[in-house]
């Protein structure tokens, strides 16, 4: 009685967590019936928003992130590697219902006896796992288990075993071909033996099947793996899919795969085998044509196929998007021409701010063949280091803050220690617009600390983006994790008034017969910001790109296009290991991305304002020629005032107010000399022992001039100027002779006593951040030559006073002599 009570829970918990596994996963299953695009023949036509002829949508399947779209019918590929294939992967394929359990059993068995596992999936559910379901990879979760199973007696039901099997033979990965994997029987044949699928051998096809389970490690070893053919012979045999005769004339049948220069003995066995030319695979591989907008037309599918489905999308219609061909050809032309370092790639995404839709996409460093199909446009999520800071700002002044009110520019207290990207600091109070102009981190985060990293997640959200968890004052410098296109549709609501717009890329599909299958709703745009919040916003990013000249260190010059207005932003994360540079003109917003495919760090002389820049200017430029000139629509009730020299948009109530000093603690103080004469208490950090060098030490840069250009007077650091004290100008030398120590802030030496009225300075060196922290980079000076305050007349800039060098006074010692980064 006790056992049928114990099985009787057994089978009620059974059937209670077989509920609770579909409740989670079973009830957002895809169609199995997208698979049926094999038997689709029709290319739909896509066309931009001029009505232009852009390209074809055709049938395509995924294999993992790899995409085949030259698909074969089961016709076409030969009956000895249709029979091989089963035999090696699924031999009772033909007997089970999608889900082989004797299979599975045999597997674990085997594992558990011989310490050598063997995968027990079917081929059915190889075809959902590599298709229906690549976006979850190859993890073995019991998410994808489940759904794999599910679907697998779905797709058993809707599909005859012969269309299972074709689909298979179209997205089995067989190798490293060099400019692109090689997925699909079709492109193997070419491979390994240039000739089509149909026309395989009995021992080619072979072959090719034991290369399957790893593919890239069995043809780099061809005697090694050679019996492993007679053993999948000897299999076929016993199930009955070829004759004995038939097998031992395989067996003797020499083959050579491409790059192999083999000698044969009669009875099949190997004389000697030499991989000459490994190189012969991507030879073999004929160069697929080059489609304009690949990665859009890309998105497209993406957008489309949830919307339509497969046999509506792929069945021969029209499709209308928003994009503008001269802006996508503009946009490749720039990533064709990117000088990038080595190993690094690009993703690239053009939006226009009136309504959100995509202007351009292009998702890697074009070469002139096909571009790989991970599209970094759209799928990367990279930190966006420096370029989240804008938007911080802008929440900042729609909270009330000035361009004009000063932020510490010192180490903050506690145990999250950020730095700026120089490892240094002036212990004073800076503009918001000087703050900004040179990506110091640490009044960006005194800035958070005040406005609330809270109210900062919020509003990321409202603009499309999504804070990781538990962030913290680490969100304010870079963080985040984003594609180019996000950034560019939360960048575009400084040139349109505070509108964000969520992207779009089609606008109406027709089918084959003319009729309407999908129209897009008119875009609808959600405030973010006010219109006066937002026009000051884009004072201060176009305030980066302008205020500063490339000799003054300017950390985006090279994004300035003739004629017309333009605002941006660098970014760059810990290690270089992503290079930013989103920006807004009236007509287009963009960004763009540069990094390393898998991650990795970029070399330290990769500055985010020398590389991703230019490819931006550039393609923005191509898209804006031979438009009419246009302004950004600037919002009533704002004017101007001149601080420090610097023009700054201010709304028109606070034009002629004080500025407001602000350490991030709330308890901000105002008056015209508050610097002077009642500044707020920077905590005064404990000199720390020499920094080692680390990944968290950002490198420095020459000291950086401020706003004013060389030709222009420099005031006097210690006067007043337009009622806010002034910022660190350093003055530069009035001939190559003069190289007399300066202090470029007007501070006291260290060890002096400020005097009555004077600014309270601190240059103590910073304390190393500690272990972990993750501190992005800001966007870099132009590097030049740092002098060494140990040899007079060694450098063209000033020299800083003592104390300010991170290292105490040498800067050339470990830590602080790489080229700067930000």
């Amino acid at each position: 009685m006790r056992f049928f009570t114990g099985l009787g829970v057994l089978l009620l918990l059974g059937v209670g967590g077989a509920g609770a596994m579909w409740w989670l996963w079973g009830r957002d299953l895809p169609s199995v019936q997208d698979l049926d695009v094999l038997e689709l023949s029709g290319k739909t036509r896509v066309y931009d928003r001029n009505g232009a002829l852009v390209g074809t949508l055709t049938p395509s399947l995924s294999s993992g992130q790899s995409v085949n779209r030259d698909l074969l019918k089961l016709g076409e590929i030969s009956p000895w590697l249709q029979k091989a294939i089963v035999t090696s992967e699924d031999r009772r394929f033909y007997k089970h219902h999608g889900v082989d359990y004797i299979g599975i059993a045999r597997g674990l068995l085997k594992g558990m006896l011989k310490n050598d596992l063997e995968g027990g999936s079917s081929i059915t559910q190889q075809v959902v796992k590599n298709t229906l379901l690549a976006d979850l990879h190859s993890a073995r979760t019991p998410e994808r288990k489940f759904k794999e199973a599910l679907l697998a007696y779905q797709l058993e039901r809707s599909f005859n075993k012969d269309q299972i099997l074709n689909a298979y033979l179209n997205v089995i990965y067989w190798g490293d071909g060099g400019r692109s994997d090689i997925i699909g029987a079709g492109t193997a044949a070419q491979a390994y033996f240039r000739k089509s699928a149909s026309d395989l051998n009995l021992a080619e096809s072979v072959y090719l099947t034991t290369l399957v389970p790893a593919p890239n490690e069995r043809y780099k070893d061809f005697k090694a793996y050679r019996p492993l053919m007679k053993d999948l012979l000897g299999r076929m045999v016993e199930d009955g899919r070829i004759t004995q005769a038939e097998a031992d004339a395989a067996w003797r049948t020499p083959i050579y795969p491409a790059g192999w220069r083999i000698g044969w003995n009669s009875d099949g066995t190997v004389r000697a085998a030499v991989l000459e030319r490994p190189g012969r695979l991507q030879e073999n591989m004929p160069p697929p044509p080059v489609q304009t907008a690949f990665h859009y037309l890309q998105a497209v599918e993406k957008e489309l196929i949830p919307k339509l489905g497969r046999k509506a999308l792929f069945g021969g219609g029209k499709v209308y998007t928003a994009l503008d061909l001269q802006a996508q050809q503009a946009s490749e032309q720039a990533s064709l021409n990117a000088r990038l370092p080595d190993g690094a790639t690009l993703g690239l995404a053009l939006v226009s701010p009136k309504n959100g839709e995509v202007l351009a996409l292009v998702g890697q460093k074009l070469t002139g063949g096909r571009p790989g199909d991970w599209n970094n446009a759209t799928q990367a999520q990279r930190q966006v280091g420096s370029s989240i800071k804008p938007l911080l700002y802008t929440l900042a002044l729609s909270k009330g803050w000035k361009q004009s009110d000063t932020v510490l520019d010192a180490p903050l207290a506690g145990d999250y220690q950020p730095q700026n990207y120089d490892g240094r600091w002036t212990g004073r109070y800076v503009t918001m617009r000087y703050a900004l102009d040179h990506s110091l981190n640490l009044p960006t985060v005194r800035i958070a600390q005040e406005v609330g990293v809270n109210a900062f997640e919020d509003k990321l959200r409202e603009l499309g983006l999504t804070p990781p968890p538990d962030a913290g004052l680490s969100l304010s410098i870079g963080t985040l994790e984003a594609s180019p296109l996000q950034m560019a549709a939360a960048y575009a609501a400084f040139a349109n008034g505070g509108i964000y717009y969520a992207p779009t890329l089609v606008r109406k599909v027709e089918d084959d017969r003319g009729r309407t299958l999908y129209q897009r709703p008119a875009p609808q745009g959600k405030r973010v910001w006010d219109a006066r919040a937002a026009w000051l916003g884009l004072d201060m990013i176009r305030g980066v790109v302008n205020d500063l000249t490339e000799y003054q260190g300017g950390l985006a010059t090279r994004a300035q296009i003739p004629g017309w207005d333009v605002g941006g932003k660098t970014g760059t994360t810990n290690d270089v290991k992503d290079l930013w540079f989103a920006g807004v003109t009236p007509t287009v917003a963009g960004a763009v991305w540069v990094g390393k495919q898998a991650g990795g760090a970029l070399p330290n002389w990769a500055y985010s304002g020398e590389i991703p820049t230019p490819v931006w200017q550039q393609a923005v430029a191509g898209a804006l020629a031979g438009q009419p000139h246009q302004t950004f629509a600037e919002p009533g009730g704002i004017t101007y005032r001149v601080v420090r020299q610097v023009e700054m948009a201010f709304r028109q109530e606070e034009a002629d107010q004080e500025p407001v000093a602000r350490d991030g603690s709330g308890d901000s103080s105002g008056g015209g000399f508050f610097g002077r004469r009642h500044p707020q208490p920077a905590p005064v950090p404990v000199p720390a022992p020499e920094p080692q060098p680390g990944p968290l030490t950002e490198a420095p840069t020459q000291e950086v001039p401020d706003q004013a250009a060389p030709d222009q007077p420099v005031p006097d650091p210690q006067g007043p100027l337009d009622t806010v004290p002034a910022e660190p100008v350093p003055s530069e030398p009035s001939s190559p002779q003069d190289t007399s120590p300066q202090d470029p802030y007007g501070a006291p030496q260290e060890g002096s006593v400020p005097q009555d009225g004077a600014e309270d300075t601190f240059t103590p060196a910073p304390p190393e951040a500690p272990p972990g922290d993750l501190v992005p980079q800001a966007s870099p000076a132009e590097p030049q030559p740092v002098p060494d305050p140990s040899q007079p007349g060694s450098g063209d800039l000033p020299l800083p006073p003592d104390g300010f060098w991170q290292n105490g006074g040498d800067p050339n010692s470990a830590g602080t002599s790489a080229p700067p980064t930000f």
